[in-house]
């Protein structure tokens, strides 16, 4: 993979926004024959609480493709805000992404927490399975699809932008040659970007109203932001089970060489 060269400073990857968390470009990193161009490939939490300047700076980046991961009980009780000019496409595969509860995959991993280290063992188990969920793997293969075939910038997100998101992202990024390490500060960018107070309040009253009224704060914290073991959790999962994470990309999601080329055809500048 390639070497990280110049990175771009966190401070100009992220959008500002209100009510829309972790919005960011991802774009910008060292590739296989390049470098990733910017302003394609952006990141972010929901949009249900999206201000009008947060949906019109949406709308001046220009994106034509959402890929939404969440599971269809988070779509309904959170319905995201767009643009009154927004005319993309917004992809999903119905179904639930994080199991039965239908929760996001923070929410889910808080049943029965208590203490920092019950969150950090409870997002290491989720983790685990979290590529395999048959939902978010035909939400994948959506979004590699639609890099592979579409020029516009796109939108990945989930409820947080940092689980499901953040995984995403990172196979992505892997596909496309970027160096472990830039991946890996791109998916830790979570735990700095924008408001990370602000999204951590907003988390907490979900994953404690919903499960856990007796989780401390250290707990929440956990749950709230990433850990570089969680991204290295789903890695291994895939390696152990298709060689690498490239073969899981094959093997499940089923992205071929010709996909990856047209990818970065139109994702990689020299």
């Amino acid at each position: 993979m390639t070497s990280a060269v110049m990175p771009i400073p966190a401070q100009e990857r992220v959008l500002p926004m209100t009510g829309i968390h972790n919005f960011r470009d991802y774009g910008g990193y060292a590739a296989r024959g390049g470098k990733l161009r910017r302003g394609l490939l952006w990141r972010s939490g929901q949009h249900c609480d999206a201000t009008p300047d947060d949906l019109a700076l949406v709308q001046r980046v220009g994106i034509a493709t959402v890929i939404d991961l969440r599971g269809d009980s988070e779509r309904l009780s959170y319905p995201c805000l767009r643009h009154d000019e927004f005319n993309g496409d917004v992809l999903f595969h119905p179904g639930e992404t994080s199991g039965a509860r239908g929760k996001a995959v923070h929410e889910q991993a808080a049943y029965n927490v208590k203490t920092e280290q019950d969150a950090h063992k409870a997002m290491l188990r989720i983790y685990t399975t979290l590529p395999f969920q048959p939902v978010l793997v035909g939400t994948f293969r959506l979004y590699i699809q639609a890099l592979a075939e579409r020029e516009s910038p796109s939108l990945l997100h989930c409820l947080a932008g940092k689980d499901r998101t953040g995984v995403g992202a990172a196979l992505v990024h892997t596909l496309l040659g970027v160096h472990h390490d830039d991946l890996a500060e791109d998916y830790l960018l979570t735990n700095t970007a924008g408001d990370p107070e602000a999204r951590i309040a907003a988390g907490a009253l979900h994953v404690r109203s919903g499960f856990g009224l007796t989780m401390d704060d250290a707990a929440v914290r956990v749950l709230m932001g990433v850990d570089a073991a969680f991204l290295e959790r789903s890695f291994d999962s895939m390696a152990q089970r298709h060689g690498s994470v490239e073969g899981y990309a094959r093997d499940v999601l089923g992205v071929t060489p010709q996909m990856v080329d047209a990818m970065a055809e139109r994702l990689v500048e020299a």
